[in-house]
Formats: C-alpha cells, sequence, structure tokens
C-alpha cells in the first residue's frame, strides 16, 4: 500500500527575519515562515528607469543580492499549498508584497494577503483568518511616490551639481520632501539672522496680602489707567518697505513699556500708592490627558524626552513591533504597528486599559466615558490603530529586564502615553487675584494641583510662564478688600525672541502638521540632509552649511513651483486619492510632468551653471561618474575622450585664505 503523501504547508512571507522567528512560533507546523529582507525590487539605478513615453511605466529589476532570496521563494511557494504574504500594514508593504506576488505567481498562484496590526498570538491570528487581496490601489499610490521621487531626484540632481560645481565636489542631491524640508531649515535661519528684537519692560511687585500670608504674593504690573499692557512680539525690522510699515503700525497702537526710562517713571509711581485686594476668581481648570502616539508625535516626544534621533526612534520601535524576547515567553511583539496616523484604539485595548488603572490607581483614575481622540495631520490616515502596547500586563519595568536600555526606554515612553491616554484629567485649583491702587493693577496667579489624574503615569510638558511670570502661592483664605502692602517692587527688561532653530522633534512637528511628506519617511529626510552635508547640528538644532544655504537658493530661484509647501503638500493628498482609488497613477503623473519639464527646460536655460569648455574641441564638459568617483567629461564622447577633474578638487591646492583681525590666541599667527 503506497504511503498516504505529507500535507503540504502554507507559505507566510515577511519582511523580516526577526517578525519570521516571532511569526513562526504563534502559527505552528502547518506554516512555514520566510522573510524577504525587505524590497526585493525596486527602478534600474543608473539610469532614469521610467519609460516616460508609454505611460510612465517604471523598470524595476531585482535588487542586488536578492536574487538568491527570491529563488528560495519561489521554490518554497511551488511546494506550498498557498502563498500568503503578510510584509509590513502600509504602502511600502504592499509595494513589496506585489513585487513578490510578480515572482512567484507563475510558480504558484494562490496567493493571498494578510496584515498583521501586532506581532501577538492574537493579531496574527487574526490577520491569517482575514485575509485579502493585494491592494493595487495603494501599491498603485506608492509607485506614483517613488516615481515622483525619482523623476524630480534624477533630473534636478544633475542641474544642481552642475550649478554648484566650483562650491563642492561632491554629487549633490535635490528631493520632493528633502528640499522643502531643507527650505524650512533655511528659511527659519534667515529669519534668525534678520531678527532685530524689540525692547520692553515689566514691572513687578511683591504684596503681603491679609493678615495670614505666609510669603509675599508675586505679581506682575497688567494695566495703568485702565489701559491693559501687551507686550510686543517678532521683530522690529521688516524684510521690505511694506512689512516694516505693518511692524510700525502694530507697534504704535500697542500699549507697553517701551524704554528704561518710561519703566523708571511708572516704577516710581508704584512705589508712592496704596493698594487692596480687589479681585479674586477661583476655580478648577482641567488638564486633559495627551493622544496616544502617531508615527510622527512619538518622534516628537522621543526626540525631547530621550534625546533620541527620529531614525533612532524609528529603528527601536521598528524591533518593539517586530518582537523581543522576554524569557521562557519567548519572541512577542510589544508594540502596535508604528507607522500610523491615527489616534484610535481598538475598544479591547481601552477595555484593558480601563481595567488595569482602576487596579493600579482606582477607579477615580478611570473617565467616565471612554476617551476618543482626533488628529491633528493634514493628511492623517485612519487604516491601523495609533501605537500602543500589544499587553498592557507587559509592564515597562517587567520588560527591561529582558530589553536593552534604548528599548525599555522607548518601550516606557509608549506604555505610559497609552495609559495616560486613558486615564482621567489631571484637576488645578487655580487663584488669580488683582492688586489696585492708584490707577494701577497688578495681577498674581496661582495653581495648586488637586487630582494628579493621568500625570501619576506621564508627566505633561513645561508651558513657559509668560512674560516673565512664576507662579506664586497665595493665602487659602484671601478676601476682596483686604490691604495688600508692597514691599518690593522691580522692573525687568526684555527683548522678544526669533523663532528657534529646527530640532528633531520641531521640523517634525512642521513637516506633519504641513502636509508635507509621509512621518515613517521623516528619519530617513533628516539624515540625507545631514549626510549630504546641507545641515549641522548645533545644540541639537539644525544649521544650514553655507553648502545648504547656496543649494537651496538655487533650487527656490530655478524651481519655484516645485519646491514649495503648497505644491509638495497637494502631491500629497494627490497619492493618498491614488490609495483611495480616486485618482489613478497615470493622472497624477501627467498632470505632474508636463509643468515639471518646463520648469526644468526654463532652469537649464535661464540658470546660473557655469560653462566649462573641453580644451580639446569646446564641447561643453558634463559631469560622469566611474568607480573611481565624479569627473568633468567632454559631451561629445566617445567622439572626443577629454576628462579633467572637478574644479573643488582642483582649488584644494591653493594657499588657505587668511582671515584678517583673527590671530591664533596660542601663538599670534593669522588663522
Amino acid at each position: 500500500m503506497a504511503k498516504k503523501s505529507a500535507a503540504k504547508k502554507k507559505l507566510v512571507i515577511v519582511e523580516s527575519p526577526a517578525k519570521a522567528k516571532t511569526i513562526n512560533k504563534y502559527l505552528g507546523k502547518n506554516y512555514a515562515v520566510e522573510a524577504s529582507v525587505g524590497h526585493v525590487k525596486d527602478l534600474a539605478s543608473h539610469r532614469l528607469g521610467i519609460d516616460i513615453e508609454n505611460g510612465f511605466k517604471p523598470n524595476y529589476v531585482v535588487i542586488r543580492g536578492k536574487k538568491k532570496i527570491i529563488n528560495q521563494l519561489k521554490k518554497e511557494a511551488k511546494n506550498s499549498e498557498e502563498v500568503i504574504i503578510a510584509t509590513d500594514p502600509d504602502r511600502e508593504g504592499e509595494a513589496i508584497a506585489w513585487h513578490i506576488a510578480e515572482e512567484i505567481k507563475d510558480v504558484n498562484p494562490k496567493i493571498k494577503r494578510a496584515v498583521f496590526n501586532e506581532i501577538t498570538k492574537q493579531g496574527v491570528k487574526k490577520g491569517i483568518e482575514e485575509p485579502r487581496e493585494i491592494d493595487e490601489k495603494l501599491f498603485m499610490s506608492q509607485q506614483a511616490r517613488r516615481v515622483l521621487d525619482r523623476l524630480i531626484g534624477f533630473k534636478v540632481s544633475p542641474f544642481l551639481s552642475r550649478a554648484l560645481i566650483f562650491k563642492t565636489s561632491k554629487a549633490l542631491s535635490a528631493g520632493r520632501v528633502q528640499s522643502v524640508a531643507l527650505r524650512l531649515i533655511c528659511e527659519r535661519e534667515e529669519h534668525i539672522q534678520n531678527f532685530v528684537p524689540i525692547d520692553y519692560w515689566n514691572v513687578f511687585g511683591e504684596f503681603v496680602c491679609g493678615e495670614n500670608c505666609p510669603a509675599p504674593v508675586k505679581a506682575r504690573l497688567r494695566s495703568i489707567d485702565g489701559k491693559i499692557l501687551k507686550n510686543p512680539e517678532g521683530s522690529a525690522k521688516g524684510n521690505s518697505e511694506e512689512e516694516q510699515k505693518k511692524i510700525d503700525e502694530t507697534l504704535s497702537k500697542l500699549f507697553y513699556i517701551a524704554s528704561e526710562k518710561e519703566a523708571a517713571e511708572i516704577l516710581e509711581r508704584v512705589k508712592n500708592q496704596e493698594y487692596s485686594v480687589t479681585k479674586i476668581s477661583r476655580k478648577d481648570v482641567l488638564r486633559k490627558p495627551p493622544a496616544p502616539f502617531t508615527t510622527s508625535s512619538l518622534q516628537q516626544d522621543a526626540a525631547r524626552k530621550l534625546g533620541f534621533s527620529n531614525k533612532k526612534t524609528m529603528s527601536l520601535a521598528q524591533i518593539l513591533y517586530e518582537g523581543v524576547s522576554l524569557g521562557k515567553e519567548g519572541q512577542i511583539g510589544l508594540i502596535t504597528y508604528m507607522r500610523t496616523d491615527s489616534t484610535r484604539l481598538s475598544s479591547e485595548s481601552q477595555a484593558a486599559a480601563r481595567k488595569y488603572i482602576q487596579a493600579k490607581f482606582g477607579k477615580e483614575y478611570v473617565p467616565k466615558n471612554i476617551p476618543v481622540y482626533s488628529t491633528k495631520s493634514k493628511n492623517a490616515q485612519d487604516a491601523h490603530e495609533a501605537i500602543r502596547p500589544t499587553n498592557v500586563e507587559i509592564t515597562p519595568d517587567y520588560a527591561a529586564k529582558f530589553a536593552t536600555r534604548e528599548l525599555a526606554e522607548l518601550y516606557r515612553l509608549i506604555y505610559n502615553r497609552f495609559l495616560a491616554s486613558q486615564m482621567a484629567p489631571a484637576v488645578f485649583a487655580q487663584t488669580t487675584v488683582d492688586i489696585s491702587g492708584g490707577g494701577l493693577v497688578f495681577r498674581a496667579a496661582g495653581s495648586t494641583k488637586k487630582f494628579d489624574g493621568y500625570l501619576a503615569v506621564y508627566a505633561a510638558e513645561n508651558e513657559g510662564l509668560k512674560n516673565g511670570e512664576e507662579p506664586t502661592e497665595i493665602p487659602a483664605d484671601l478676601k476682596e478688600g483686604e490691604k495688600a502692602e508692597l514691599k518690593d517692587a522691580k522692573s525687568v527688561n526684555s527683548k522678544t525672541k526669533p523663532l528657534p532653530r529646527y530640532n528633531a522633534a520641531s521640523l517634525v512637528k512642521e513637516l506633519d502638521y504641513k502636509g508635507i511628506g509621509r512621518p515613517s519617511t521623516y528619519a530617513a529626510i533628516i539624515g540625507t540632509l545631514q549626510d549630504r552635508g546641507y545641515v549641522a547640528t548645533e545644540k541639537k538644532a539644525f544649521v544650514p552649511t553655507d553648502l545648504g544655504k547656496e543649494a537651496n537658493e538655487s533650487l527656490v530661484k530655478n524651481f519655484p513651483e516645485l519646491f514649495n509647501v503648497e505644491f509638495t503638500a497637494k502631491m500629497e493628498d494627490n497619492l493618498d486619492l491614488v490609495a483611495a482609488g480616486e485618482k489613478t497613477y497615470l493622472e497624477v503623473l501627467e498632470e505632474f510632468y508636463p509643468p515639471f519639464e518646463n520648469s526644468l527646460e526654463k532652469a537649464e536655460k535661464n540658470g546660473d551653471i557655469p560653462e566649462i569648455k573641453c580644451e580639446k574641441c569646446g564641447a561643453p564638459m558634463v559631469i560622469r561618474v566611474s568607480r573611481r568617483g565624479r569627473f568633468l567629461g567632454c559631451s561629445r564622447y566617445p567622439e572626443c575622450d577629454y576628462t579633467r577633474p572637478l574644479p573643488k578638487n582642483e582649488e584644494k591646492k591653493k594657499a588657505p585664505e587668511i582671515v584678517e583681525g583673527v590671530v591664533c590666541p596660542k601663538c599670534g599667527s593669522p588663522m
């Protein structure tokens, strides 16, 4: 009697070996899990890789080193009952799934798509039990993004390299989102450099109020003879005559202490009055908890609180999502998928959080109504939940026993933010007191925490006090009409300040708010700006280098319609419309390309590109690339084979420039 053949397994394909290891633990012996190790195909390199004349058809090739992986996947697929592609649940994951399916469909056409929002037993089971077809619209959205980025990068980067050929021998790059991010950094720096501060003064008094005043009440002068003081903002100098006129008009209407002499006169008046408490306002103020993390807010908070770069945050979050070994429990995915714009949470996770909060903190910490949050991101997509722990019972302290320090820190941040988002608001008793005399009104404000609420697990950010105010203690039994004795008074000079330079947190916040790019790409964008030498870091803030400023100036001058916030945000909207099926890949590219080609032709014709002639035949020289680097070659090659080094390479031999008036502090030689 013939032996019964063994049942075929189902093949599950994911991106990473770590993810494969975690999933394999949950699926059992009827499944084989393989990893593609990221993308397997991409646009052909060293050439455009797009057939513009034939519907912008992309030319995909197998990525170097991935042929062996594809062959292994084909072999496994051929001997499998069916193939389930479970790459990440986003556009990039859909593109990887599409390309894998293209490679293996000939050996096994039974292909399904599964998505795991969390790599847990429940999450994996749900994904496997609810397979779907590969989403062509989602793939086309990713393809449109990839093709747009290639067209802009491939066609604008050479222009930029030629325009700045005497500035650097490096290969320069331009990018759809990268160059707009650089523009924001350069414009902020220009704002800072051109900023002229406005001087103003505030007057403060310390008063002993009522009979039981443990310490003087600190108050700021709020109004003089019925006119409320309001400190100025911004620069004293505008960038144009029209802007200057607006600034002057605004300042003329503003009532503030504008000189030391005026401050001294007011201070003298302050010291010669009798005061009393004229108004007391007491109320409870609720401070609501923050929403659970999105990709953008996670990067911002990890930068502020942990000092992590955007790249590090996303790398660590990927590990937490794919699985961390928790001793005997093995690999467990600790957080949900970390590329999301949504603040939505599953009802199951909220119910688990409420149960945990009541047990650990008490029922008063559980809000009556289940919190619902909305996102402020311009192009928010609600495909996935917010970033949260997969199991609220796996506490940060427990995870820290097994994870690395940085993984544990990020997990604690995500865990506490999620828990806080499901807790009751903090309650503060806020008291405001007006102290008046002789037409002068001082105001003091104090607050006392009555109930910590969510602050028990998640500290709020410092809220900057305005106008140099300090929190002050106000006697609980203070009453209106009581005498207030002035003990001390002083005037304090301040200056308006420019907007701060962008840092890892604030740049991500700005890009996200303006709908530029996707939060999942921000880490790579910022990394590229630094790698290209366009941006340096000073005190954790981004400062454009001279090269970055010149690159930005050239791009903004020659491509004003392309590298601006509105255009880039609109393009992001179009990509979302492709994903939703409301626009096609071809429509987006056909709408984009003609004006882009026109602007490119104008830039080539009118741009300040230095012309370098071939010394052999007089034809223009162009930048070429070989295994040994970049060089200038004759545009008539192979008819003319004349080459020479890039100009910057030759300039290195020149004598260094002496800076007049600056000498070495050690020996006195010129710098």
